[in-house]
């Protein structure tokens, strides 16, 4: 059985996420690609550090390899971002990386890219699905791996160096090396190490690195970076006085950022940070695109530069697609992922970590001094955020709660509107809002509150929490 999510296709290992089921999803690629005549330019897959990772490239490309489509198999872990450059720049109709990007160890999964180097929107995906479910199991070929490779139609290869002199162009190298900057680096046991340290050694920066080993069990923690993942890089950057501490997720898509005090830096941060530095001391102009779960903050940032900030729903597919309606300067989640206009059509921790590197090059200040200075100019805002999990029954009610009937708690505030474009949100007249809605990724329900002050966000939280039976 397979069904994607906001961010691919998802499963526990030895559960859904199982030969049987990698090769199925390859199946239906193979079926969906014969069926819109797009075999003739092939498909590459990667893979992260996971746990069955490699071996699920390797059982897919055997499929397409059985169905007579040359194949390109990265053949070392990678970031997510590198493939996606590479179907973009090399016009593939199609990419996938083996990957549950920030998901439990327990979890792999597979993302499926477009043309374009684009995540798979809901149309693809669902015609994924659907080709997967015609499919009967013993239809199913695969050619042994070492004849396919001397047949052609399997090639591994490790295009990482056009991904780097990529993001070496995009970027101002000279004024990185003129800095001399610290940095602690923490991949997360993940796939960015190499990348990121052969980007800001070539830069002349002084780089340690931290959770550098291959661990599929992510050190016992999830591989996201959050400020209580990151405690070991926090630690670090202070008593060792670092500019700045980086790190990236499990498949170097999300970026984490420990600034120069010590703080961890919330992704919303990181994106109003650099949106501000793209127009104020590079002079893009264009609008900035978030989700509706991403900070308002970023309206603040565009309306003080005479901007337009836009609101999608989750997942990065519309992040990308809106940013190239309107021409947006930069794009971006809550949950860690952004990406800048001119570079690929979806998340890059990497290059992301290279452009506050030069951020801080190029200004002269350190990260926190930018911040207060966004503050002073465009205000302060404060997000409180809260997951719960939920059995299968707590999920129904709360969706017939909210998103049938459309029920809301009394809240001491006064309410300008309301969407149901993705879960629930209330706009209040005094800038604030309030969201609650069902994580595509994990089996979590998740509120997010935005509000001038601290106390209001956790006392509409709690009203929430509340009226949502979650406590």
């Amino acid at each position: 059985m397979i069904k994607f999510g906001t961010g691919g296709w998802r499963a526990v290992i030895g559960d859904e996420f199982i030969k049987s089921n990698i090769q199925l999803l390859a199946k239906a690629m193979c079926n969906k690609m014969k069926a819109e005549n797009k075999t003739d330019k092939g498909i590459i897959i990667g893979y992260d550090k996971r746990f069955l990772s490699k071996e699920a490239m390797q059982w897919m490309g055997q499929v397409f390899a059985a169905e007579g489509i040359e194949t390109l198999l990265v053949n070392k872990s990678a970031p997510t971002p590198l493939l996606m450059f590479y179907v973009e720049k090399h016009e593939l109709p199609y990419g996938m990386m083996v990957t549950a990007s920030h998901n439990p160890a327990i979890y792999n999964g597979v993302k499926v890219f477009t043309y374009g180097g684009r995540d798979a929107d809901e149309y693809q995906t669902k015609e994924i699905e659907d080709y997967a479910s015609k499919i009967n199991p013993d239809d199913i070929k695969e050619m042994d791996y070492e004849e396919a490779k001397k047949e052609g139609l399997i090639k591994e290869v490790y295009p990482l160096n056009e991904y780097l002199d990529n993001i070496i162009a995009a970027v101002d190298m000279k004024k990185i090396k003129e800095a001399g900057l610290r940095v602690a680096l923490d991949p997360m046991y993940g796939v960015s190490e190499i990348p990121l340290k052969t980007l800001l050694l070539t830069a002349r920066c002084d780089v340690e690195t931290i959770h550098d080993r291959h661990d599929t069990l992510f050190g016992g923690k999830l591989p996201s970076p959050t400020a209580s993942t990151l405690r070991g890089l926090i630690t670090r950057v202070m008593d060792y006085n670092f500019d700045i501490g980086i790190a990236t997720d499990g498949d170097a898509d999300r970026i984490g950022v420990i600034d120069d005090t010590g703080r961890f830096l919330h992704p919303n941060d990181i994106l109003v940070l650099l949106y501000y530095y793209l127009v104020k001391y590079k002079g893009w102009h264009g609008a900035v695109v978030r989700n509706v779960a991403t900070t308002h903050m970023l309206d603040k940032v565009a309306k003080k530069f005479g901007e337009e900030c836009y609101e999608v729903p989750v997942g990065f597919k519309y992040i990308s697609a809106k940013m190239t309606e309107v021409n947006a300067v930069i794009g971006g989640e809550s949950s860690g992922g952004l990406t800048v206009r001119g570079h690929i059509n979806g998340k890059d921790g990497i290059y992301a970590a290279m452009l506050l590197i030069e951020m801080i090059a190029v200004t002269g200040r350190k990260i926190s001094e930018i911040y207060k200075d966004i503050e002073a100019e465009c205000g302060s805002i404060y997000m409180e955020e809260r997951d719960y999990k939920f059995s299968p029954q707590k999920k129904e009610e709360i969706h017939e709660l909210l998103m049938i009937e459309k029920k809301l708690p009394e809240l001491p505030y006064e309410i300008d509107h309301v969407s149901y474009m993705d879960g629930c949100k209330v706009y209040f007249k005094n800038g604030g809002w309030v969201i609650g809605r069902f994580s595509g990724t994990e089996p979590l329900i998740r509120i997010f509150c935005e509000m001038p002050e601290k106390d209001d966000a956790i006392k509409v939280c709690e009203i929430f929490e509340k009226f949502l039976g979650l406590k």
